[in-house]
């Protein structure tokens, strides 16, 4: 389904704000995990231009609002760019240096490949998937690279002053789907979006020593090991803190804690520490908790800290109206996890995207789960991913599916990345390596893949559909939409990855209202809250002490042609309230102790 219908301006209130002010957008520091005195925010109006082959423009004639993509609002370029294109950003850097202090670049993500130039010299990058040590390849993961040896001083004194021009190159290819793209098509309509490309998160520079610390990695393991059952890990927990440095060299150091507070939704406590090495000092956090599965009387539950927890959550795509990927400012994010929590939800399913690291960050301090996407790439095909799922034949063997090699290995590459990026979060506790079957290849080998990485977390490996006899997962996943949801028997726990989606469209807020989608639709607010609260009364928490261990409501907000969110896409009207959804979690809670 497509419709090339141009999309209704939507502003959101941060944005309008945003667009009528000289602020610098996200002037915040990026990187809570490793927090240093030093940031040098570079968002704001650069020079701008896109050409349809890989020289460099002849003249910048744009400007364009970083961290925001062109195709969106708050970019103030608002067009579609063509796909393959070129696209060149431009600005100048200036830092003060002492004597051996660096100047570490950081992009926090473009979209797709991505190369940095100082005065017109290329840069090696320090961090990120570059192949050629050049160019970073993936659009939803962060790179850095050291730029003090491409700089040239300006002025003298006990600091040196340094300036140069960047411009970093980015090239996106969407057709072919070669590379993880997400909900982006160029036929965008109904269940997919609107094609984004370039910098979507924010530019930013820090002084560090010369010997300093590359990464934090945090290891917390309850001495006893993981207990089995209902008993909470409330014995002593080893803490390993590991430090890379710029050397190559590792420096570990290791605490004891023998009264641990363990982080969960309902408390979600944060240890705050600093790492100090030579000159260089970081302050970052960590969190104890354990998230495992074990057969609980008569059904397998996902266990919290040793207890069975129900992850009461909905499908966030983590779209925006004014700003497509990237919303006007942060507390955007903050304010509405805020307001989801409000609504009794502890969970969201981060759907196929991968967010700043300040979305992890709130969702880690306010304490909201989440099931986290790897970003999907491949062709999706209606006949295979979605006619034969609706016809039952969900058996199938996936070992040769998408057999191009260059797509398996930028996917597996991608979700590596994307794992290795957000590990460190408490907040994350369940992986979705493929969505229904879309891009899904080899799901085993995939499984073993990222076990390997991260076995502290349980794997979703098929979510939705075609779990075939020899298939490795460590949950059952379903998605139900057009019939009512029933218990599932299986010998490890099941989830319910998706349902729900009812649309209620209010057409002031809608991007498209002449061609809104949903899965059911209703004429008021009044009767989409009656609908909703029906379903979760009479399907789902019955089904809670049937062996029922997550719920995933599609969704949190509305996007493009979707009208069935909670929230509309400019985010101005939320449609459910908490009293809608009172007493919902104690039911939950109550079926879940029986």
């Amino acid at each position: 389904m497509s419709d090339q219908t141009k999309l209704k301006d939507l502003w959101t209130r941060e944005g309008e704000l945003l667009q009528a002010s000289d602020e610098t957008p996200w002037d915040v520091y990026p990187r809570p995990r490793m927090v240093r005195d030093s940031f040098i925010n570079l968002n704001g109006w650069w020079d701008f231009a896109a050409t349809e082959d890989v020289r460099p423009p002849l003249r910048f004639d744009r400007k364009i609002r970083v961290p925001f993509m062109p195709e969106s609002l708050l970019s103030g370029i608002h067009e579609p760019i063509r796909d393959g294109s070129w696209l060149w950003y431009r600005r100048e850097v200036k830092a003060l240096l002492k004597e051996g202090e660096r100047l570490i670049l950081h992009v926090g993500a473009a979209d797709q490949e991505a190369t940095l130039w100082i005065d017109s010299k290329r840069v090696e990058l320090s961090s990120g998937y570059a192949p050629n040590r050049y160019t970073h390849v993936g659009g939803y993961e962060a790179f850095s690279a050291d730029i003090t040896d491409y700089l040239k001083p300006s002025a003298q004194g006990v600091e040196m002053e340094y300036e140069a021009e960047l411009l970093i190159q980015v090239h996106d290819q969407l057709e072919g789907g070669k590379h993880p793209y997400g909900k982006q098509s160029l036929n965008r309509g109904g269940i997919w979006y609107t094609p984004c490309s370039g910098i979507w998160q924010t530019v930013w520079a820090e002084v560090v020593p010369e010997f300093y610390i590359q990464d934090i990695s945090v290891e917390t393991i309850p001495e006893d090991g993981i207990p089995a059952g209902t008993v909470t890990p409330d014995g002593p927990w080893l803490v390993r803190i590991h430090s890379t440095l710029s050397n190559g060299e590792t420096l570990d150091r290791e605490e004891r804690i023998e009264e641990p507070h363990l982080w969960s939704p309902e408390d979600p406590y944060l240890y705050q520490t600093s790492v100090e090495v030579g000159e260089d000092r970081v302050e970052t956090y960590y969190a104890l908790r354990t998230i495992t599965s074990a057969k609980v009387g008569h059904y397998w539950r996902l266990l919290l800290n040793g207890r069975p927890y129900f992850f009461h959550g909905l499908l966030d795509q983590g779209y925006w109206s004014d700003g497509l990927f990237t919303p006007a400012c942060p507390e955007q994010m903050t304010e509405e996890i805020a307001r989801l929590k409000e609504l009794g939800f502890n969970m969201l399913r981060k759907h196929i995207k991968v967010e700043p690291e300040l979305f992890y960050y709130e969702c880690d301090r306010q304490g909201m789960a989440v099931f986290q996407d790897c970003v999907q790439n491949g062709i999706y095909n209606f006949r295979h991913d979605t006619a034969l799922p609706t016809l039952g034949l969900l058996k199938l063997n996936d070992q040769k599916w998408q057999p191009d090699p260059e797509s398996r290995e930028n996917f597996v590459e991608g979700m590596l990345a994307m794992v290795r990026q957000l590990k460190e979060h408490p907040s994350v506790v369940y992986w979705t390596i493929f969505n229904e079957g879309w891009g899904q290849f080899s799901g085993t080998q995939m499984y073993m893949q990222l076990k390997h990485e991260d076995e502290t977390r349980p794997i979703d490996t098929a979510s939705g559909w075609f779990h075939y006899s020899t298939l490795k997962t460590d949950v059952e996943s379903r998605h139900v939409y057009f019939r009512r949801v029933r218990p599932l028997r299986t010998g490890r726990p099941w989830v319910l990855s998706e349902f729900g989606g009812y649309g209620y469209m209010m057409p002031e807020h809608a991007a498209n209202p002449d061609h809104a989608f949903g899965y059911r639709r209703y004429g008021s607010r009044e009767d989409l809250a009656k609908a909703l609260r029906k379903l979760y009364e009479q399907e789902i928490i019955p089904l809670v002490g049937r062996g029922l261990c997550a719920s995933v409501y599609t969704q949190v907000s509305d996007v493009e042609d979707e009208t069935n969110g909670l929230f509309t896409y400019d985010r101005r009207v939320q449609k459910i309230r908490p009293e809608d959804l009172s007493g919902i979690w104690p039911e939950i809670q109550r079926m879940l102790e029986q």
